[in-house]
């Protein structure tokens, strides 16, 4: 079933959001990590979305990097023009391997051209968040 596109105003929430509880930010992700797992609340600027259906964001690194963000169980889709918006997510992060051929269909639903799809080689262990929802904060 196709869900309505809901337009990125500042307080919509994406899923489900409790209250502000001391967010940190992408990069202190890494560090607040138990055992490989983080759960809380993350604050952030949209840098990427998916643009094959909105079941997927990447938040802004201060190195360059993203943080790359899913949607739990595809529970809601976020619109592109949260792109450049200031978000909280809540939810729940791991450190997982992706293989290149994820890496490789990450850049395609970003819509990368053919050459920087080319250009990925190798898995990368990085951060993925799963969260249950993202709010709107500019």
């Amino acid at each position: 079933e196709e869900k309505e596109k809901v337009p990125a105003k500042k307080g919509i929430v994406y899923g489900e959001v409790s209250k502000e509880n001391s967010p940190v930010t992408p990069d202190q992700v890494k560090e607040k990590l138990v055992d490989d797992k983080f759960e809380g609340q993350v604050k952030g600027k949209v840098v990427e979305v998916c643009k094959a259906e909105g079941c997927w964001i990447k938040l802004q690194r201060a190195d360059g990097t993203s943080m790359m963000v899913r949607a739990k169980n595809h529970a809601f889709l976020m619109p592109e023009n949260i792109v450049g918006k200031t978000v909280l997510i809540e939810g729940n992060a791991k450190v997982k391997k992706v293989t290149e051929d994820m890496r490789k269909h990450y850049a395609e639903d970003a819509g990368k051209s053919k050459e920087e799809i080319a250009s990925i080689k190798g898995s990368e262990k990085d951060v993925e968040f799963s969260a249950k929802g993202v709010k709107v904060l500019d």
